[in-house]
């Protein structure tokens, strides 16, 4: 997406407090833009943060090398798992 976001076709209806709205007319006149392009452009970045938190698996050194270690030298299959691979054969 762009760095700046511009409204298209589809909209979000919101309500607020006078106090919250007459903050956000502020920022966004500081910002030099529409509460519409302030509040949208805020409100994607904030999403796009969110779900890069809960898409992101973060470890630390120890588990990043136990993890790596397992990749590169993985035990032998269990009963348990060739018999699941069988099933899975069909």
């Amino acid at each position: 997406m762009p760095a700046t976001i511009h409204a298209h076709d589809t909209r979000i209806n919101l309500r607020t407090s006078p106090e919250a709205k007459a903050l956000i007319e502020r920022a966004a006149a500081l910002m030099g833009t529409t509460v519409s392009s302030f509040m949208l452009q805020n409100a994607y970045e904030a999403a796009q943060r969110l779900v890069a938190q809960h898409e992101t698996i973060v470890l630390s050194d120890r588990d990043r090398d136990a993890f790596l270690a397992a990749i590169d030298n993985p035990g032998e299959p269990t009963e348990a798992l060739k018999a699941l691979m069988r099933r899975a054969q069909g």
